[in-house]
């Protein structure tokens, strides 16, 4: 027969004061609450309570892996580092993954993700389009080495994911898995209680054709997402606007370069434009043409520079920017970098490539030179001229410089057109809780992963990736649902449904609570019983901190025959009688 958790022998201590080191909801509440505690930076150990949470989690996560047709497996988490160096990511990864050795003075890594040990598995076993498609997945612990890690579990070193990968013999069985994994994780997410949006995503490092997010909205979210009322959203680093058409400058003035004394920022440049050579209807930022100079530092840590050119009303999104430049770190340039490139004037450069008549005899046109989207073939700036305290008026894309290419790093703004035509975008912020990959044939083709087809032909596997974040959801749930008293947990992941509370010292108190928990897990409720020698205050206090969705307090309501409900969710408080309480716990759960 089930027992109830005992408050007096469960490994718990709860807090009164938050953590010193937490800065989000969901870290203060955890700790205070004795779901968690903090081993090291980003870093953290899992107490009974916090441990049933994150199993209920990834039995959820089971149950539809399942239903989706994935099989579970369990990898290491310390690997060679042979497969990611097949696939440049060893490289790639840069700082981010741990990295040691072994005695024998043999590479490891405590695995970020596990691409390559679920493809050279499936390359081991499986050889022809008979065995396919396959889904296969594991919950493991994951290792990232976090410059900062922050906001407790949502941003840690170590840190629980399920990962599926799905192996197909084309693109058509790509699509039905990806659909399949999707499905899935709507399911989970539903069934969790949380509110999320699903948003087209960059693919990153991990390549492929498709990649989508699966956020939930918070401001303490790390990820800024766009949506607009008919249904467009995206990450803002997966927002990618179309070159604005070309515009005509038959009657643009010819470019002049004027002095310009004082004015190495727009807000100068503006004001003395307006002084000095005004205009019917005035000069704006938005007249500027900001020519950020960038360095891009690759995996294997070359360094080089990029200009782009940037409306001076808008600032360069710096995850926008890593995501166009990718694999490249993207850095601002550096006082070395302008002391190795002579042309570059900082606050008056000017276009690289271009007529020299108009952009000064220095100009850097050695280094690639890149346009925002809104740079529209025939349009008129003012911008740098190369020279010291020196601007040019009128310059002109297309008749008076070129480039190598569009870069669409500058920021999205609320009220921006979404790039499909449905309308303005708004901007949000979310909690990144899955996300899911068309992968295609990269690591498979970096692995040599491939099967006889129907023909007797070798042919390269196509393969999906499908991540969720099964430690982080516990935050996130937390982060959605609760209040200014502590967590409240949705029925499917609390530790248990039902609290209840011996409150007082007389002794038939606590014979009424064992009864009552004897009688709730009859009915197969999972029951925490408060059987502490301690006040009711702390014991009340204890209660909403760590957030069962019921609570049944015995206390001098006894003498009426009556006990009294709590519904966490809600905050509603009622007497009942005593004999009928389960009854209505029971109606009322439905």
């Amino acid at each position: 027969m089930p027992m109830p958790i005992r408050l007096s022998t469960l490994f718990l201590r709860t807090l009164r004061e938050d953590p010193a080191d937490a800065e989000v909801d969901s870290h203060k509440l955890l700790v205070r609450a004795g779901y968690i505690r903090r081993s090291a930076p980003g870093i953290f150990s899992w107490l009974p309570l916090g441990l049933m949470v994150k199993n209920r989690i990834e039995q959820i996560v089971r149950e539809e892996m399942a239903a989706a047709g994935s099989q579970e497996v369990h990898f290491p988490a310390l690997l060679p580092k042979e497969p990611y160096e097949a696939t440049g990511r060893w490289e790639e990864y840069g700082d981010n993954i741990f990295r040691l050795k072994d005695r024998k003075e043999a590479d490891y890594l405590l695995a970020p993700t596990h691409e390559e040990v679920f493809s050279l598995l499936v390359k081991d076993l499986y050889t022809s389009y008979k065995d396919l498609p396959l889904s296969i997945y594991q919950i493991q612990i994951k290792y990232r080495d976090e410059a900062r890690p922050r906001a407790g579990l949502l941003r840690g070193r170590e840190f629980v994911m399920k990962d599926a990968y799905s192996f197909d013999i084309d693109d058509a069985g790509l699509e039905r898995s990806y659909q399949a994994q999707r499905d899935a994780y709507e399911r989970i997410f539903k069934r969790l209680g949380l509110d999320y949006v699903i948003v087209k995503a960059d693919a990153g490092a991990m390549g492929g054709s498709k990649s989508e997010e699966f956020l939930c909205p918070a401001e303490i979210g790390e990820d800024t997402f766009v949506r607009s009322s008919s249904g467009f959203a995206a990450n803002v680093e997966a927002v990618r606007f179309e070159p604005s058409p070309e515009v005509d400058a038959s009657d643009v003035p010819a470019a002049e370069v004027h002095d310009s004394p004082k004015t190495p920022t727009i807000q100068t440049l503006v004001d003395f434009s307006n002084k000095e050579h005004p205009r019917d209807g005035g000069w704006s930022a938005a007249d500027t043409l900001k020519n950020v100079v960038l360095a891009l530092v690759s995996p294997e840590g070359k360094r080089s520079l990029v200009i782009v050119g940037v409306p001076g009303d808008r600032e360069v999104d710096q995850k926008r920017a890593e995501a166009w430049f990718s694999p490249n770190d993207v850095e601002q340039a550096s006082e070395e970098d302008f002391a190795n490139h002579k042309g570059l004037v900082k606050g008056y450069i000017g276009p690289t490539k271009g007529s020299k008549q108009f952009l000064g005899e220095k100009a850097e046109s050695k280094i690639p030179y890149f346009v925002d989207p809104r740079v529209a073939k025939g349009s008129a700036w003012i911008t740098g001229a190369n020279e010291n305290e020196k601007h040019v008026w009128n310059l002109t894309f297309g008749r008076d410089f070129d480039a190598d290419g569009v870069a669409d790093i500058a920021e999205v703004r609320a009220g921006d057109p979404a790039p499909d035509g449905s309308g303005p975008l708004e901007l949000a912020r979310g909690i990144e809780i899955g996300h899911v990959f068309q992968l295609g044939r990269k690591y498979a083709e970096a692995l040599d992963l491939k099967v006889l087809d129907e023909n007797g032909k070798l042919v390269t596997v196509t393969m999906g990736s499908y991540g969720v974040g099964v430690t982080r959801l516990v935050a996130v749930v937390a982060e959605q649902s609760h209040d200014d008293k502590g967590l409240i947990w949705p029925e499917s992941i609390a530790p248990a449904q039902l609290h209840i509370i011996a409150a007082g010292k007389e002794e038939s108190v606590f014979e009424t609570a064992e009864q009552l928990a004897s009688e709730a897990e009859e009915l197969g409720l999972t029951v925490i019983l408060d059987d502490r020698k301690a006040s009711p205050g702390v014991k009340f206090a204890d209660a909403e901190l760590l957030g069962m969705p019921w609570v049944i307090v015995c206390g001098r309501g006894l003498e009426q025959g009556e006990v009294e409900m709590w519904q966490r969710a809600t905050g509603e408080r009622f007497a009942v009688k005593l004999e009928s309480a389960l009854a209505e716990l029971t109606a009322r759960r439905k």
